[in-house]
């Protein structure tokens, strides 16, 4: 069963392609991970899955909802965007219970199970301005995880985070694939990537030019997701 689908999408900002002709697809319970260049379309292809931003063609749904029902789309899945926004007005105990509230989950209990998970006692009626860069981070998964998504759509989830936290949160993703959840993570950081993923694409100029499990992306000698990624993205793209 695909609960991601991406079915022939383009987007160009003026003259500049940054994805063309997109397809893939993401099926429940694997851990999905898009890498590719700096520039290469991941964080725009990720916006129009969320509903964020139109492509221009093509067509992509989450759990069976088109991305143009942007609300819909963003009430059923967790998402964490490549910039640790959240609101700078608020302290990290009511921007989860704020998130509560949005997401219908009346037992608040889930709050402080996330702000002790994530160390975050103490700060919690700490401005999200006044935060660490980390702890930002931090509120933004809580926020993500909080009401316990059938997918994760994540854009460097591990960005700030110190190698305990990077640990923790690894492990607690893997738990829920194995239960029969999904995560979609796009991620420079190859090594996680690596010891997570269970399906993988590679883009590059806004292309898909490469797809499928480790084993299958191979070719016979190379043991690391790294060695595949520099061999794929030096080669030409086909347009």
């Amino acid at each position: 069963m695909s609960v991601i689908t991406v079915n022939h999408i383009s987007k160009q900002f003026g003259e500049l392609k940054v994805l063309e002709d997109v397809c893939f697809s993401v099926e429940k319970g694997n851990f999905f991970g898009l890498f590719g260049p700096n520039g290469s379309g991941k964080t725009t292809l990720l916006k129009i899955i969320t509903g964020q931003i139109p492509p221009d063609s093509g067509q992509a749904w989450t759990l069976g909802v088109p991305h143009h029902d942007a609300v819909a789309v963003k009430f059923l899945v967790g998402i964490v965007p490549e910039a640790e926004t959240p609101p700078t007005f608020l302290p990290a105990r009511e921007t989860l219970e704020l998130t509560c509230r949005i997401r219908g989950v009346d037992d608040l209990d889930r709050v402080d199970w996330w702000l002790t998970w994530f160390d975050l006692e103490e700060e919690h009626d700490i401005l999200c301005k006044d935060l660490s860069k980390g702890q930002r981070q931090k509120v933004m998964l809580a926020a993500a995880f909080i009401h316990e998504p059938l997918v994760l759509l994540l854009d460097e989830p591990f960005i700030n985070l110190d190698p305990i936290y990077q640990r923790k949160v690894r492990q607690y993703l893997r738990e829920i694939v194995v239960a029969g959840r999904t995560v979609f993570m796009c991620t420079h950081i190859l090594e996680i990537a690596e010891r997570l993923c269970t399906q993988i694409a590679i883009i590059n100029r806004g292309q898909i030019i490469s797809h499928g499990t480790l084993e299958e992306l191979r070719d016979g000698t190379e043991e690391r997701l790294e060695d595949i990624f520099m061999r794929v993205v030096e080669q030409p793209v086909v347009h």
